[in-house]
């Protein structure tokens, strides 16, 4: 039986365009207390895909020390992402300089409204994703959890639809799992909640939601032990699509005996 539970867990693979993982955890890279808390928190979590702010990048004349040496880029894939982006245009020209520059052709899009909120500016967001799937990027959108939004994007062609559970940074989950269960029935590509996740238990609800998976970063670089947290948002992951697999029972209004009225 765990040989074949272990077979199932390692055959259930994410696939984003031409991408294909076991892991279905996206981890950060910012706001570690330090480096090597951030290397030892990627070890932790068992993700495979490692998100980067290409404006934290030294793309030219690197230092003695950066980023990138603190992330085995055997080991994990790295997905570049636009945040920082307040237009359309700006987030394009980010993209394209993260795949000119050899880091990848898939690209965690963002645009973003105004500093304070950290929120997706629709309209620029509707734009950049539109350009980048027709420049032949691989696009994955951070957007709010707007099911008509997620819609609009998906028809545009980008690989995933990543829509937000809760602000940036704030902790507090997902805030409306009907909109996110709204864009998981209509959707026909991949789900990744992005965004607002506070600890396991929240990742945990995603996944068994029907998520195809859960980006996050504050939630564990904030946390007092930060491996540990990594550690417990990577297990949660993994429990809440094996629970979302396995089938949850019906919720009902009063009890019902789990032992037989007569023997088997």
């Amino acid at each position: 039986m765990g040989n074949t539970l272990l077979k199932d867990i390692r055959e259930d693979k994410l696939r984003l365009g031409k991408y294909e993982f076991t892991s279905r955890l996206f981890v950060g890279t910012g706001k570690y207390p330090s480096m090597e808390s951030m290397r030892d928190s990627l070890e932790a979590s068992g993700t495979e895909v490692v998100t980067v702010a290409v404006r934290r990048l030294s793309l030219k004349d690197r230092p003695q020390e950066s980023l990138l040496d603190y992330v085995d880029t055997n080991k994990y894939t790295i997905l570049p992402n636009t945040a920082g982006c307040y237009s359309a245009d700006e987030a394009i020209r980010t993209a394209h300089l993260a795949r000119e520059t050899g880091i990848s052709d898939m690209v965690k899009l963002e645009v973003l409204a105004d500093e304070r909120t950290l929120l997706p500016d629709p309209f620029g967001t509707l734009e950049a994703a539109k350009q980048l799937v027709k420049d032949g990027f691989t696009v994955l959108v951070y957007t709010t959890d707007d099911p008509i939004i997620a819609k609009r994007l998906e028809d545009l062609g980008v690989t995933s639809v990543m829509p937000a559970g809760a602000p940036i940074g704030s902790g507090q989950g997902i805030l409306n799992m009907n909109n996110i269960r709204i864009i998981l029935e209509n959707a026909k590509l991949p789900i990744i909640v992005d965004a607002g996740v506070g600890t396991a238990s929240d990742v945990a609800v995603a996944m068994e939601l029907g998520c195809a998976g859960v980006l996050l970063n504050t939630g564990i670089a904030h946390a007092k032990e930060p491996v540990k947290m990594a550690r417990a948002m990577g297990l949660a992951c993994e429990s809440g699509r094996l629970a979302y697999l396995s089938g949850r029972i019906p919720k009902k209004l009063y009890a019902k005996a789990s032992s037989p009225e007569k023997d088997f």
